[in-house]
């Protein structure tokens, strides 16, 4: 599945980006910094430039008003949905000066999930992602935090096998975070979701991870 990689304005060291035929970059203000750094030829540069602090005069410039109702962040990605794009990698989504901007990217995870498609945050030492009526299997060999929250009201038939705490059929509520601090427990892991959105944060990358259509027989 081709691939949107979406450089943000947030905190990134060192960013790693293997581009296959068909894949995308999009460097979002600010963010054509972190690509400058990492020696990153992004296909879009895209943004309103405040954090920047100025226009590029790269041709595959979009410069967009200061006034939206879209973040940069947001904008790139809804532009490549038009363009076809189901799968998106973030970085320098989190952190940073603005906590609100990492806020807007969770919720942005959950937009590309309620759509049909996934989408991550890569954070350097952890991940996040979201899954809504699917599933995620975790490689085995992984060590380190996973914690899952609903961002609906209430996610039903919620489903985590293989770490430190289990649950079968359970349920979480977006204003109880019951499913902070599990662990991973070095076997293959799987969250599933009968029906509802979650928001999955662990420690890994993101080729650790499968997402999947649920399938209530995958997760017995």
């Amino acid at each position: 599945m081709k691939t949107c990689y979406i450089i943000s304005a947030g905190d990134a060291d060192k960013i790693e980006i293997i581009k296959n035929d068909g894949d995308y970059i999009i460097a979002c203000d600010g963010g054509l910094e972190h690509c400058k750094r990492n020696d990153i030829a992004p296909d879009l540069v895209i943004g309103d430039f405040d954090s920047l602090g100025y226009i590029p005069a790269d041709k595959n410039t979009l410069v967009l008003p200061v006034e939206k109702d879209d973040t940069d962040t947001a904008f790139a990605v809804k532009y490549a949905m038009e363009k076809g794009f189901e799968r998106f990698v973030i970085f320098g989504g989190a952190g940073g000066k603005r906590a609100d901007h990492t806020f807007a990217n969770i919720a942005l995870l959950a937009y590309v999930s309620k759509n049909g498609g996934t989408a991550y945050l890569d954070c350097g030492d952890y991940s996040i992602t979201a899954v809504t009526d699917a599933k995620i299997t975790f490689r085995e060999g992984l060590q380190g935090d996973i914690s899952v929250f609903s961002l609906d009201e209430k996610a039903v038939g919620v489903y985590e096998k293989g770490l430190k705490y289990t649950l079968y059929d359970g349920v979480l509520e977006n204003s109880n975070p019951m499913g902070v601090s599990n662990s991973f427990t070095g076997q293959e892991s799987t969250v599933a979701v009968r029906k509802g959105t979650l928001i999955i944060y662990f420690n890994g990358k993101i080729c650790d991870t499968a997402i999947d259509k649920f399938s209530e027989c995958d997760i017995l």
